[in-house]
């Protein structure tokens, strides 16, 4: 089946395709740089092809050589999005199947795209600087010259030479990740030479690179496993970060194997990073990045590393083609769900499609001008940054269809020997959701089941994959054991609006001493499925159940949701400053609120009831908010 071009690249990957890059980098810390070089192997795809062409962002192109001999070069204009074309040329006369070899020398810029430095004072420890990329989507060709597609796959290796800890998304070869910090030399003095290899094939936006004052931990490993698991952190937060997640972590990838297939990663990690990093998590090979803000000293927000891990079977392991984002964060939150299910109950299940189905509600809102990104399968324009159609619509609205299509098909026992194959099918390409559908298909059609077609038949597959709007095309029922009590409460607190003052409210702190933090959150998003409460009740409400100071940051995101429902209300008068202050870190804590899941909402929710209050305090933060979030901070004030 033809695949279009990827038209967030410039490239040339399906004349020539990169198999393997070697990288040879030196951090030089004082620059804010990285030096060094990327030597690819390409293999032919067309006879002839004359040029080989690599994305690249604010790179500088110091020499060029294929086949180990010097060769000209033409880096071309810059496109805002998509970068600059590196065009190289190779030798005549070559044969499909063929390989040649070719070795860019250049610096990265210190723009800080992909890459972000940070000052001392912005880590826990505050002793050293801090390194961090973040790929996804199009950003790795700001730290290498790459053919920068999830269309294409790559196996790397790595010599990184820093005076801080450096951690790639590969296997360690050297020095040993269990051996003396910084292989017992001087941390932020002596240099050392840090060697990875990625022998597992990869898209682009999975290279990763972090830097600082990390230390790990290894985790206890189920008996009988081969692979290897542990937690990486500044030495300030390692304790925390390794009692948060010691218990989960490796019980939750065990428990994927024994449902989907073996890992094939050999190393499971998970980095703690400092409070900019702009996402919950980001499951670079062998490495997850994690948000600090998971770190709520309960374990309740561990689940996250469930979703990260998965992506080592459904987004890392099977890729999906051109940013067809559903087949990573759909399945991935598809599959999350199936573990809770089987690690918890089938009620946790339930209740978790029940909390993403408000931030659905609330993305297919947001996307209503721009109705394509309500879809599942978006075609982008040529020059389109994918970042653009990014939201929680391919995540719910794709583990909705693929609930929709296991209820169809007969349950769980039916889909998920289904979703093995699948995985099986296509580990290690980057496939469509057309070779994804034609899969599905002729897995029950090899197995003669009929009804199974039939069923198959019967699904609107233009309204799922193409369709917008606010709904989803079926109503989907979800298990309200676990709501029930907190849609009572939610009920309680609505109805008594019209009570004047708060002494005659009839609510206790013991109303929700028995909710899980994840009752909590659904507590408060079907609040704001209410016309808005009255400053009063917002005040009793935040203290009564201590929501306005909770340490859970789901928690206290979601209150300031309520607070600020309404921007024309004395409520969100009120909390406006409160709720910009600790996204800021200017609430005492200096922790900066740096995960666009936080910062963005609340910081839209601001602006409209203040402008000038949000512009003025994103004025003073913005240098410590990453890139990515920035940028997309700047477009919600109507900034840029």
């Amino acid at each position: 089946m033809a695949q279009l071009p990827d038209t967030s690249t410039q490239s040339n990957y399906f004349q020539v395709a990169t198999e393997h890059v070697a990288f040879v980098w030196t951090i030089d810390w004082d620059a804010k740089k990285i030096v060094g070089s990327a030597t690819h192997t390409l293999r032919i795809k067309e006879d002839g092809v004359k040029e080989v062409i690599f994305d690249t962002f604010d790179l500088a192109i110091k020499t060029a050589e294929v086949e180990g001999k010097s060769v000209s070069y033409d880096l071309g204009e810059k496109h805002g999005v998509l970068g600059s074309a590196l065009s190289l040329p190779l030798p005549s006369g070559l044969k499909s199947g063929s390989t040649v070899s070719a070795k860019i020398t250049y610096e990265t810029g210190s723009g800080g795209t992909a890459l972000q430095w940070l000052e001392k004072g912005q880590t826990q420890g505050k002793k050293f600087p801090y390194l961090f990329s973040q790929c996804q989507a199009i950003l790795a060709r700001a730290v290498a010259p790459l053919q920068d597609t999830p269309s294409l796959k790559i196996t790397y290796e790595a010599q990184v030479s820093s005076v801080l800890p450096a951690l790639m998304s590969a296997i360690r070869v050297s020095p040993p990740a269990e051996g003396p910090p910084h292989d017992g030399k001087v941390i932020g003095k002596d240099v050392v030479t840090y060697v990875y290899k990625q022998p597992v094939s990869i898209p682009s936006y999975l290279l990763a690179i972090a830097s600082g004052n990390i230390h790990y931990r290894a985790f206890q490993v189920p008996e009988g496993k081969t692979w290897k698991s542990g937690l990486w952190a500044e030495p300030e937060t390692l304790d925390a970060a390794y009692w948060e997640f010691k218990e989960d972590t490796t019980r939750y990838l065990a428990t994927e194997e024994s449902v989907i297939a073996p890992y094939l990663f050999s190393v499971y990690d998970v980095l703690v990073l400092p409070p900019s990093f702009p996402l919950g998590g980001m499951e670079n090979a062998c490495l997850t990045f994690l948000t600090p803000t998971l770190l709520a000293g309960d374990r309740s927000l561990v689940d996250v590393v469930v979703h990260e891990l998965t992506h080592s079977w459904f987004g890392n392991l099977v890729t999906a083609h051109s940013w067809h984002y559903w087949l990573n964060e759909g399945w991935t939150t598809y599959m999350e769900r199936v573990l809770l299910g089987k690690l918890h109950s089938e009620a946790e299940r339930g209740f978790s499609y029940l909390i993403g189905s408000k931030a659905l509600r609330d993305a297919l809102r947001e996307n209503q001008d721009t109705p394509k990104y309500q879809r599942l399968v978006i075609e982008l324009e040529v020059g389109e940054d994918p970042d653009d159609a990014y939201s929680t619509v391919p995540y719910e609205k794709g583990s909705n269809f693929l609930l929709y299509l296991e209820r169809t098909l007969g349950g769980l026992d039916v889909f998920l020997p289904y979703a093995s194959d699948y995985v099986n099918t296509f580990k290690g390409q980057s496939i469509t959701s057309d070779q994804w559908k034609a899969h599905l298909y002729d897995y029950f059609r090899k197995r003669g089941a009929d009804d199974k077609i039939k069923a198959l038949d019967s699904v609107d597959w233009n309204a799922w994959l193409y369709g917008e709007g606010l709904t989803l095309p079926e109503q989907i029922e979800y298990d309200t054991t676990l709501a029930k009590r907190v849609y009572a409460l939610a009920e309680r607190w609505n109805s008594a609006r019209s009570v004047k003052d708060v002494a005659d409210l009839d609510f206790q702190e013991s109303d929700i001493e028995s909710f899980s933090s994840n009752q909590k959150v659904l507590f408060l998003d079907t609040l704001q499925s209410y016309p808005a409460l009255p400053a009063s009740h917002v005040a009793h409400l935040g203290k009564l159940y201590g929501l306005a100071t909770s340490g859970n940051a789901e928690i206290r995101y979601r209150f300031y949701g309520v607070a600020l429902l309404d921007p024309s209300s004395a409520a969100a008068k009120e909390w406006a400053e409160t709720a910009i202050k600790w996204v800021n870190g200017e609430d005492g804590t200096g922790v900066i609120k740096g995960r666009m899941k936080f910062c963005r909402p609340t910081y839209k929710a601001v602006y409209k009831v203040d402008k000038k209050l949000a512009r003025d305090a994103f004025a003073r933060s913005k240098d410590g908010f990453h890139p990515l979030a920035s940028k997309m901070i700047a477009k919600d004030l109507e900034l840029a």
